[in-house]
């Protein structure tokens, strides 16, 4: 498998949520066990010599690959939630989505001022989801290594609000 073949595993949904949007759905890439393996793999083999501390993974799509690479990298794992999600003390960014608003949390004591980290998320958009959690990591004293995210719909410019970072995708999507 190569990544290019990683956009045959991933679903196309027209006219979700809205019409006119068609939804890059990757159940079905974590469905198939070569495409999930590979995927993480190919995460595993760039991030692994990098000095990282903790890998922070967007509620939900994020979780899914975060949890598995940060057990490969052998550092820890912090969930970026919605409110009302976490037991503890946490800190909160609110953001403009594509259809809303939303808001994410971390909890308070998570990153310590200087660990490096790595944000992980199934898809850039607009990026204001993710613009909100570099938001909280850098609040809390982490130092962003790189942003990995699976899908980029890049003509929706999600990286103009994510300057200065380093952001690696694996699949790129050039229009609707």
């Amino acid at each position: 498998m190569k990544i290019e073949d990683l956009k045959g595993r991933i679903r196309n949904i027209p006219d979700f949520p809205i019409k006119g949007v068609i939804f890059r759905d990757i159940s079905t890439l974590i469905h198939d066990p070569e495409a999930y393996r590979f995927t993480i793999n190919h995460l595993h083999e760039r991030y692994k010599d990098k000095d990282l501390d903790l890998l922070v993974g967007i509620e939900s799509r994020g979780f899914i690959f975060g949890g598995a690479l940060a057990d490969r990298l052998k550092i820890g794992f912090v969930p970026a939630r919605k409110p009302g999600k976490l037991p503890w003390e946490t800190v909160e960014e609110s953001y403009d989505l594509e259809y809303g608003k939303a808001t994410l949390q971390i909890h308070a004591d998570a990153i310590k001022k200087g660990q490096r980290v790595l944000i992980l998320d199934d898809l850039l958009a607009t990026g204001g989801t993710l613009g909100a959690t570099v938001k909280l990591v850098e609040r809390l004293g982490g130092i962003i290594d790189e942003i990995a995210i699976i899908i980029e719909l890049t003509f929706l410019n999600g990286r103009s609000k994510l300057p200065g970072k380093n952001i690696y995708s694996l699949v790129r999507y050039d229009s609707e």
